[in-house]
């Protein structure tokens, strides 16, 4: 009897064990951080974590760095890198070829139109008299975003919010179900949406706009934020390499924004540290008008800083502006990261940080340095192109239109002349290598599922759509751009300078660390379904990141 009982009593131990167990496995599963904050920094070398760490703060990017998990070998697997396909890609886990996203704009052959990536001629400006600026919508994203896969798990109870000074930047990690997308009309000064999320803007977003921020920020000077002798990362204030602001004779410290401010047009403030920090106070704004973390699913904000890329365009990777635009967005991430500690503890929530696309040095310096650089034209290649093509075909204007380094054919007048689509894409890219700064060209028959062995091949077919894709890509040579400023530098090409990019985990469930392990920007979106558990993107073609998911 004795035994029996033991045997008996150690059976029901064991079930009340595995009961417990299975108990905790489940509160386990269902255990998610309150708030997912992505980040996104428009136009990001993964270089200037380093290059400006010894000034960075203790609270902003050193921090991210420091205490939380660093991927220091993510790049962009497709290309263009432009900053539409860019946040297209973070938020869906997939590239061009399958979101849709191919471009920033690109030329639609049933209206023989260029279209922008977020328009949307069927909704209308919400928060301002703008006819156009608020007419945008997500309606050209094929694909769901993470945060949409939020909202479904949660059967519409998590909340997803995305802010930027850019619509594109705002709309397109916001996704389909976005509880509220908003940028700034630069006409007002305000943040603005449209009437696909809602009818009128929220209290705690009006409240915002009544405080006129942005008219207080553009009226003082922009100084360096250290004294200028200590800008040791960067080359000389004025140097032939940088452009001009508005009103000003050089590209020197300081600069009068009072007197490059135009009342009616507040645009200016993009291309100063100030609109990163007025995108800051819109985010802290945002996590207490929606109440985000306070609910019973994770929620989710999206945050893209703009000022970045409008500083790097306009003054290149080796100025002070750029310098000191990161230096100032370091404090304003700090200011963020200190709230959502104060507000949610560092286990309460899951923060990333990453950039759309990074950016090459300025190429007449390079050339300056005896370097292979150089500015292409494709005005004058279009020219010449329609040129040979009329004489071979006796036909004008073959050529529709060549934006995004391709060539979108005229398909009309090829059917109507029985001109053979893939004989003339093969002369066309025989053609085109006959020019100076092209590297290579490849026609469409072989970016739609052949199978292309360089790498520069596959990022231009990764990011290739048939239906919104031009006819035959060209690449050009590394360090080459297109000829419309001397000045300052721009992105787009499959090179590391333009497809390296940080990535930096913070908060919840991740360790202190590292990883140099090749890590490709669609990894970011199954890598938070997975801390989630949720589905990831409905055409996710990354995969969850080993290193720190484990």
């Amino acid at each position: 009897m004795k035994l029996t009982a033991i045997i008996i009593g150690s059976l029901f131990s064991l079930s009340l064990c595995a009961q417990t167990t299975k108990a905790q496995n489940k509160q386990e599963t269902n255990k998610k951080p309150k708030l997912v904050v992505g980040i996104v920094v428009d136009q990001m070398r993964y270089d200037y974590l380093s290059k400006y760490y010894d000034k960075f703060s203790d609270k902003g990017f050193k921090k991210l760095i420091s205490e939380g998990f660093n991927c220091k070998n993510t790049h962009y697997n497709y290309a263009p890198t432009y900053t539409g396909p860019g946040h297209a890609s973070v938020y869906t886990g997939t590239t061009p070829a399958f979101n849709g996203i191919v471009a920033n704009d690109w030329f639609v052959r049933e209206t023989d139109k260029t279209t922008y990536v977020t328009d949307d001629p069927t909704v209308e400006t919400v928060g301002s008299n703008s006819e156009k600026a608020g007419k945008m919508s997500p309606r050209n994203l094929l694909s769901s975003t993470i945060g949409d896969e939020m909202r479904l798990y949660s059967n519409m109870k998590s909340k997803v919010i995305s802010v930027s000074q850019k619509d594109r930047a705002a709309i397109l990690p916001g996704g389909h179900l976005s509880n509220g997308s908003y940028w700034l009309d630069t006409d007002t000064g305000n943040f603005i949406t449209s009437t696909y999320y809602e009818n009128r803007l929220p209290k705690w977003v009006s409240n915002f706009n009544a405080q006129h921020l942005a008219q207080k920020y553009l009226s003082k000077s922009w100084k360096t934020l250290l004294p200028i002798d200590q800008y040791t990362e960067s080359a000389a204030d004025d140097n032939p390499y940088e452009g001009l602001y508005k009103g000003e004779d050089k590209p020197v410290f300081p600069h009068n924004l009072p007197k490059m401010y135009d009342k009616n047009d507040y645009g200016v403030i993009r291309y100063t540290p100030f609109g990163n920090t007025l995108t800051k106070d819109l985010a802290l704004a945002a996590l207490k008008g929606e109440n985000l973390g306070k609910g019973n699913y994770t929620d989710f904000l999206a945050i893209s800083f703009s000022s970045t890329d409008y500083v790097g365009h306009k003054m290149g990777p080796q100025s002070v502006e750029v310098e000191d635009t990161y230096l100032r967005l370091d404090r304003d991430l700090g200011e963020i990261i200190s709230y959502l500690e104060n507000e949610y503890g560092k286990d309460g929530f899951l923060l990333f940080l990453t950039a759309d696309h990074a950016a090459a040095y300025v190429p007449s310096q390079m050339m300056d340095l005896k370097m292979n650089a150089g500015y292409f034209n494709y005005k004058d290649f279009s020219d010449d192109l329609n040129d040979h093509l009329e004489k071979k075909y006796d036909e004008t204007q073959l050529v529709s239109s060549v934006i995004n380094g391709q060539i979108y054919l005229d398909h009309k007048k090829l059917r109507d002349k029985n001109i053979d689509l893939k004989s003339i894409e093969n002369y066309i890219a025989s053609f085109a290598l006959q020019f100076e700064g092209i590297a290579n060209a490849y026609t469409s028959f072989q970016l739609n599922g052949a199978i292309l062995k360089n790498k520069s091949a596959q990022l231009i077919q990764n990011g290739f759509y048939p239906k919104r894709s031009g006819d035959v890509a060209l690449l050009l040579e590394p360090q080459w751009l297109d000829d419309y400023s001397h000045t300052g530098t721009s992105h787009g090409s499959t090179y590391n300078y333009d497809t390296h990019v940080p990535l930096l985990w913070y908060g919840w469930n991740i360790k202190k660390g590292n990883t140099a392990a090749s890590v490709q920007i669609t990894d970011i979106a199954p890598t938070i379904a997975s801390f989630l558990n949720i589905m990831e993107p409905s055409a996710c073609t990354g995969k969850p990141i080993m290193a720190i998911t484990k």
